[in-house]
């Protein structure tokens, strides 16, 4: 019952969130997942409802020494999106944190990027 509660209200945030922040081909939105395992992101337009480029801790024919959805793996994962967002001549992005606080590993991550060369 704790539990359902905890993710509705973590759901509602993401919906309040999600009416204010919208990306676009110039500036896409720029959203993280962190699951128990592994950190998920994607830069995303919503005007034409496609991915532009995603990265992930989950990587085929790597070996996994310790968890993957910490903050030293949100440092690594934000310098990766950040270098294929400039590959991909992507310098500004509007920051999705999906309900979640901006401490810890979400705030690890958006530094990273920031130091990558990315804005928001």
């Amino acid at each position: 019952m704790k539990l359902a509660k905890k993710n509705l209200l973590r759901q509602k945030r993401r919906w309040r969130i999600r009416k204010k922040v919208n990306g676009t081909a110039s500036r896409p939105r720029l959203t993280v997942y962190f699951s128990n395992k592994h950190i998920h992101t994607q830069c995303v337009d919503d005007v034409e409802h496609k991915t532009l480029l995603a990265a992930s801790t989950l990587r085929k024919g790597e070996k996994i020494v310790g968890s993957r959805s910490n903050v030293a793996a949100a440092i690594e994962l934000g310098k990766e999106i950040g270098e294929k967002a400039l590959a991909s001549k992507i310098q500004s992005v509007v920051f999705d944190r999906a309900g979640r606080q901006y401490h810890g590993c979400v705030k690890a991550f958006a530094e990273a990027a920031r130091e990558a060369g990315l804005q928001f």
